[in-house]
């Protein structure tokens, strides 16, 4: 009931402020609440492909039969590969299904850590660091001129669906600052990699 209530309300304010299902993703990410979009809702089918089933089953193995929701990490990282580097709420009540845990302890988890994406992504997604040390280093300006020549805004993604750039925080290479990573998604769950490059 509450659910239903809090759905409508969200959408009359979708509706008040005529948001495209573009606009309203950006709403919703500034925000911090989901909003479904035709991509991104729970009515739509996602489940693991044969392949990653099986590590499915090899990642959980790795905890105790009554532990297994402390499988949700690798669990998320594992479908945001699949599925082209972002999570649709749809794959969050997959992971949720697995390890047998309420879809909102899984939103919670996907929502609080920055290395989850919560829109679509470029397949190369560049990530530039966002903590005082980069910042002073001109972390800032290095992402405005990657914005510039790209010509998009932050978490937006290219025509041609190629790049994106985002921000993530502390590297954990301040004496290297400034910090920016590609995350390549180009290859899926078959092997995704992180490139971290620092300036001198």
């Amino acid at each position: 009931m509450l659910a239903r209530l809090g759905a409508t309300r969200l959408l009359e304010i979708r509706q008040a402020l005529r948001l495209t299902p573009q606009a309203s993703r950006s709403f919703s990410t500034a925000l911090n609440y989901h909003l479904n979009t035709p991509d991104n809702n729970p009515d739509l089918p996602w489940e693991f492909t044969a392949a990653n089933k099986e590590k499915v089953k090899e990642i959980i193995s790795h905890y105790p039969s009554n532990y297994k929701q402390s499988a949700v990490i690798p669990l998320l990282d594992l479908a945001q590969q699949q599925h082209g580097g972002w999570l649709p709420v749809s794959a969050m009540n997959a992971v949720a299904k697995v390890i047998e845990v309420a879809p909102i302890r899984v939103y919670e988890v996907a929502t609080f850590y920055s290395m989850f994406n919560r829109s679509p992504v470029g397949k190369y997604h560049l990530l530039v660091c966002g903590t005082t040390p980069c910042m002073i280093r001109g972390s800032r300006e290095i992402e405005d001129s990657l914005l510039k020549h790209l010509g998009v805004k932050r978490n937006e993604v290219t025509k041609d669906g190629l790049f994106s750039v985002g921000e993530m925080e502390c590297m954990g290479c301040c004496v290297n600052a400034p910090m920016i990573t590609v995350a390549d998604y180009s290859n899926g769950s078959e092997g995704y990699t992180y490139n971290y490059y620092v300036g001198q």
